[in-house]
């Protein structure tokens, strides 16, 4: 909603629904959140995964388009398009970025299937 000059608004933030977990100080020595690219270089992993999934869909592609196969660049590619993003909104970022559109898919789309939701699962 856009704001008017000398309009005021109120802000109502939506309950947290989600459980609360406490944790005892006295049963831990320590605790670690979320480090993921901190203790551990996991984009490199995270980008050698993503190569094998979009070199083998790519390489498809190429040869039922006739088209040429160009393969994923785990450097540009997962950096400009996947990471920091859902596996979905990645998967959809780096497709339309190669002129591919594959249909969303249901929840329950096995892995073997060409939609959005089934290739997150790989």
């Amino acid at each position: 909603m856009p704001l008017r000059k000398g309009a005021s608004y109120k802000y109502q933030a939506m309950p947290d629904l989600r459980p609360a977990i406490t944790i005892d100080p006295a049963d831990y020595d320590a605790a670690l959140f979320d480090l993921d690219g901190v203790l551990t270089s996991t984009a490199r992993v995270h980008a050698a995964a993503w190569k094998q999934l979009f070199d083998r869909l790519l390489e498809q592609h190429a040869q039922r388009s006739g088209g040429v196969f160009v393969p994923f660049d785990p450097d540009a590619d997962y950096r400009r398009y996947l990471d920091g993003k859902t596996r979905e909104d990645g998967i959809v970022t780096f497709l339309a970025s190669r002129g591919i559109a594959l249909p969303p898919g249901e929840q329950g789309d096995d892995a073997g299937l060409q939609t959005v939701r089934a290739l997150s699962k790989l």
